[in-house]
């Protein structure tokens, strides 16, 4: 049985209380709040594995506490799910762009909640395994061990940000990431990466990559994944 501790944030004690059941029946310890202030306390408190985090709060609203939540070095580390009843494309767009890493529009089967927290704790489960020194895909090759990238056999000269990020993308092809979770995964303290300069190192990477390049696709209005 999973131990997982997940924090509910909404402010219609219904909601929580459904979500908390589902949640508690799988298995996770589940805490709650209902304001942003009280979702803000209880992470940094507690520091849940999980946040399932609705937009319309009072106080501080959902927005907010994400943007809090991802700058503070305390919690940027917590995955969020954002659960909401705003569901327009902006809406979307918004909340991926400030760090969460998924999106429930409501109404929303218990079901389908549960299916995507386990992805979550799945993925991040992923993170945590050790890679392969070697990766592969179709004609391109990155060693992790030497930083090498070969295209065609080809050995392919990357900047240490533009290996990076190949690298990230791969890691998880089909996945779809914004610039602000590329952000996260890749930049340093000598590097001042920004939302801008990611594209600038797609352009330049995909350029570099030649044939190879054609992998990364543009996912308009959100950002990046790797595909063949």
């Amino acid at each position: 049985m999973s131990k997982e501790h997940i924090l509910i944030v909404d402010d219609e004690e219904d909601i929580l209380e459904l979500i908390g059941y589902n949640l508690t029946r799988d298995g996770y310890r589940v805490s709650t709040a209902m304001t942003g202030e009280q979702a803000l306390h209880s992470a940094r408190q507690g520091r849940p594995d999980l946040i399932l985090l609705d937009l319309m709060l009072p106080g501080i609203d959902g927005l907010e506490v994400c943007r809090r939540l991802q700058s503070d070095p305390l919690t940027r580390a917590i995955p969020i799910i954002m659960v909401t009843a705003k569901g327009e494309d902006a809406d979307i767009v918004t909340g991926l762009e400030l760090g969460a890493d998924d999106y429930i529009i409501k109404p929303f089967s218990p079901r389908v909640l549960l299916a995507r927290v386990r992805a979550v704790f799945r993925r991040n489960r992923k993170d945590l395994t050790e890679e392969p020194v070697v990766m592969r895909s179709a004609d391109l090759v990155i060693d992790l061990s030497s930083r090498e990238v070969l295209v065609q056999e080809k050995p392919i000269q990357l900047a240490a940000t533009e290996f990076n990020i190949l690298h990230f993308l791969m890691k998880r092809p089909g996945w779809v990431f914004t610039r602000n979770q590329i952000i996260n995964a890749i930049k340093g303290d000598d590097y001042p990466v920004t939302e801008r300069s990611v594209d600038v190192q797609i352009v330049g990477l995909r350029k570099k990559l030649g044939p190879a390049g054609k992998y990364i696709h543009t996912v308009r209005g959100i950002g990046y994944r790797f595909k063949e």
